[in-house]
């Protein structure tokens, strides 16, 4: 049965997040890695996130069928480790992930040589998982603006290949950073992919046994880069953060530097707190679509006008990203059009101080980025645990620096 939380409202927050996770973009890959090199491995502060628990008890179920729920990295990792590793399975998912695309990936493994067959609606899951009979080619080539996700998994089986595979990207490539942040990893563990302009180069190597530990999530400490933006008064101390960090949302500071938020950077912390803001702004998401739903609300409630490219992956996550933040940036009278692929804010006119509630969609970051307007005013957000997919520590860290949730 659904049903909601009321954040009531606090203009003046401070302290320190307590359970801010670890990344779980770079855990999923750390467990993928881990496993193709033997589990002998060593992976330290894993993300809690519900998305990283799901990888860890799947990657080595030796059940038929594998339930990846909503969780699209799960569903694409798994999708080339099981078919690199000769395993017989059967993947599924929610009937979301039943219609979020897998076809790219599958054609490209198809190409290698892997035998997946579609048991419901072409192109998309549930897929039964056959493996390799042999390589039959060295490259596969897909759009460069395909997700990720797609390319990182490719990437990650391609030493177990025996003839290796090389990636041809065609046209401008999108969320490089989750790419560039595959290749680091893949490093870690001994292998080291050769990225020239469009091309990635992997050879036939093993995987070595190593030591890693998991840094803190850039996009989960966006959230409170949000509440400084939009609150009267604030200082909040994220912990255990990298200045320095291979994550693609590393690119929080510079974004939030516009919208308001000064970033401090102290030892193995990081110190927020508020400064002047911008009027406008123009910002492309594509190596960091994830933030998308962290800045509008905050530009919308600012009074910040914004012109966005780069979302068009938005559509094809955990809800259609895009309906979502246009339905419920309308709750504060803001609107969001779209015009060609570039996407207009109008911020709202004059922010009503009432309780606003905020759907959810099945989806951990509409709860999370709509959060911080409760610096404004009463926010009541439906099925909020949602946010177990990334950051299940959420409310307790809202409650740690100031606010009242009932």
């Amino acid at each position: 049965m659904s049903h909601s939380i009321l954040i009531k409202k606090n203009s003046q927050v401070s302290g320190s997040t307590h359970e801010l996770p670890s990344s779980k973009s770079l855990s999923n890959r750390a467990l993928i890695l881990n496993a193709l090199s033997g589990n002998q491995s060593v992976v330290s502060n894993l993300s809690t996130a519900r998305d990283t628990q799901l990888m860890q008890k799947l990657i080595n179920l030796p059940d038929k069928i594998i339930d990846a729920m909503d969780a699209g990295t799960t569903m694409r990792f798994l999708t080339a480790y099981f078919a690199a590793t000769g395993k017989n399975k059967i993947l599924t998912g929610t009937d979301r992930m039943k219609q979020r695309p897998i076809k790219l990936l599958v054609d490209a493994l198809r190409d290698l040589g892997a035998s997946i067959n579609y048991l419901e609606k072409e192109g998309f899951p549930p897929t039964e998982i056959i493996g390799f009979e042999k390589q039959r080619a060295d490259s596969v080539t897909l759009p460069g603006d395909v997700s990720s996700q797609y390319i990182s998994a490719l990437m990650m089986i391609a030493p177990k290949l025996p003839k290796g595979l090389n990636i041809h990207l065609q046209g401008k490539i999108g969320s490089r950073p989750y790419i560039e942040m595959t290749a680091s990893l893949m490093i870690e563990f001994g292998v080291t992919p050769k990225i020239e302009g469009n091309v990635i180069s992997i050879p036939h190597t093993e995987y070595k046994n190593t030591s890693y530990t998991v840094e803190s999530d850039w996009s989960a400490a966006s959230y409170w880069f949000a509440v400084v933006a939009l609150a009267e008064k604030a200082e909040i101390t994220l912990p255990v953060i990298s200045e320095t960090s291979i994550q693609g949302d590393r690119v929080t500071v510079e974004l939030m530097d516009r919208l308001g938020v000064k970033t401090s950077f102290l030892k193995n912390s990081a110190i927020l707190t508020k400064q002047t803001h911008q009027q406008t702004i123009d910002w492309n998401f594509t190596d960091c679509p994830d933030l998308a739903q962290t800045a509008l609300p905050v530009c919308a409630a600012k009074g910040i006008t914004g012109t966005f490219t780069g979302m068009e992956s938005l559509r094809i996550k955990e809800t259609d990203r895009i309906e979502a933040l246009q339905t419920e940036l309308a709750k504060i009278g803001a609107r969001l059009d779209e015009d060609a692929g570039t996407w207009k804010l109008f911020p709202s006119k004059e922010i009503k101080k009432e309780k606003i509630s905020i759907a959810t969609y099945h989806d951990h970051r509409m709860a999370m980025g709509f959060a911080p307007l409760a610096t404004l005013f009463d926010v009541e957000i439906e099925t909020p645990e949602v946010v177990n997919k990334s950051y299940p520590g959420f409310w307790n860290d809202m409650k740690s620096v100031g606010f009242e949730i009932i």
